[in-house]
């Protein structure tokens, strides 16, 4: 009797031992990896005083959930019901804000939740998915594996007025290690707009206004001058030589209209199409800044620098045009409109920073180092920087394969675009040689003799 009360003391003290270890190790929750590209699907529909957001996830995104399964690995969608439930809302409701003319939506709830196929074809239009999340599940238990399988969940939000001015601010990038997301907005009256975004877009406007769209491009202009550290250093060249405000008027109004000519030709598709087209343009961009990086250090002609920013303002405004092609879906139906104030950004940018360079060379070449030396030192830290960038490039651009075109009605058209283009440089640089002509010689005449002149 003694040693059956032993041993099922020394049992109970094992297992109570082993009941402290268990509980004291750090717990580890199974969960499937990150998936690594993540395509999501949506539609924003106003009706009325409900706002339907429907959308479409791939089930092997949602992490941290393990969805009730039977035989080898296919989901039980009944029996999943619910859990499918939680899942849309912890990561799909929990990560988008929707907001009416800036008041945020809440209040939502899931009208409709829906297991389709990976071959389901019901999201090319809204009444098609719609249909399709609010039609019957799947019948029986069909053979889906759960990482095959797609969620479809319908939400539904009270608004006032379905045709005030809705906006999406969509935080669903950490569903995968590449997200991209598709969102078509249907508004009542007024055609269908797509926006196509990769990772966290930020605060979308799905119908713009005149002002957020002038806003929202003014602002991309500004930010896009001041992080673009090659653009930068084109300026930085240019100005080097040049302190004076006036001296530089002819220079940088040149620019702008150069790079603002091949901007909107480049929106209008004026410009190659190309794949071997973004990699010279980067490219040329370098030489721009090893070219006047060496101008400067050999001696620039300032007379006619206005004439090699407006060539070069070419090369550059296509630089620009390639920061518009994804941004231009949320201009909405203010294109024009969107691309002045993206060249308005662009300007007040270049203007700042104008501002603070040409003060501060002036100081430098007063107090630290002569003029002259100045200015080889600081253009040949440039084109060593901008010589590498060339380099890195043109290995880019060799790896591209390039060949004549068709002789076809497509190449008639392209090259009326481009005669029309040619044409439009050629005027642009006939009005600027008649500007800076008067300009100069109202500088002559404005100027007061020398002493020695007397």
């Amino acid at each position: 009797m003694i040693s059956i009360r032993r041993r099922f003391v020394r049992t109970t003290l094992v297992a109570a031992i082993l009941a402290a270890a268990s509980l004291a190790l750090p717990s580890v929750s199974v969960a499937h990896d990150i998936a690594s590209d993540v395509t999501i699907q949506a539609f924003v529909k106003p009706d009325g005083q409900r706002l339907y957001f429907l959308v479409r996830v791939p089930l092997e995104a949602m992490q941290d959930f393990e969805f009730p399964q039977f035989g080898r690995g296919y989901i039980d969608i009944e029996a999943a019901d619910s859990m499918l439930r939680d899942a849309a809302i912890w990561w799909i409701s929990n990560n988008v804000d929707l907001y009416e003319d800036g008041t945020l939506l809440i209040d939502e709830k899931i009208s409709a939740v829906r297991i389709s196929l990976p071959s389901d074809r019901s999201f090319r239009s809204y009444e098609e998915a719609f249909a399709n999340v609010t039609g019957p599940p799947l019948s029986g238990r069909p053979q889906l594996p759960w990482q095959q399988a797609l969620l479809e969940v319908l939400f539904e939000y009270p608004i006032e007025n379905d045709a005030a001015r809705f906006s999406i601010d969509p935080k669903l990038a950490r569903l995968g290690i590449r997200t991209t997301t598709v969102v078509r907005f249907a508004a009542p009256d007024k055609p269908e707009r797509v926006y196509q975004f990769s990772g966290d877009p930020g605060l979308v406007n799905l119908d713009p206004s005149f002002f957020q769209a002038v806003y929202r491009f003014v602002e991309l202009g500004f930010f896009h001058i001041l992080d673009g550290l090659d653009h930068l250093l084109f300026l930085l060249c240019l100005v080097v030589p040049i302190r004076n405000f006036r001296k530089l008027v002819p220079i940088v109004t040149s620019f702008t209209v150069a790079h603002s000519i091949t901007l909107f030709a480049s929106a209008f598709a004026l410009a190659p199409s190309s794949l071997w087209f973004p990699p010279l343009i980067e490219m040329l961009i370098a030489v721009s800044i090893v070219y006047m990086a060496f101008e400067n250090i050999v001696g620039a002609n300032l007379d006619r620098r206005w004439l090699l920013a407006f060539a070069f303002g070419l090369v550059h405004g296509f630089g620009f045009s390639f920061v518009l092609r994804e941004t231009l879906q949320f201009a909405g139906s203010h294109l024009i409109t969107s691309l002045l104030a993206f060249n308005l950004g662009v300007e007040i940018g270049q203007l700042f920073i104008l501002a603070i360079a040409v003060p501060a060379l002036a100081w430098g070449f007063r107090h630290v180092v002569a003029e002259r030396m100045g200015t080889i030192l600081l253009s040949a830290l440039v084109a060593h920087s901008a010589w590498h960038w060339m380099s890195e490039r043109w290995g880019q651009l060799r790896a591209y394969s390039f060949y004549w075109p068709a002789l076809d009605m497509e190449l008639f058209v392209a090259l009326m675009r481009w005669a029309m283009l040619l044409l439009i440089l050629a005027g642009a640089v006939w009005l600027l040689f008649v500007l800076f002509g008067r300009f100069g010689a109202a500088g002559v005449e404005s100027r007061e003799p020398s002493p020695a002149e007397e």
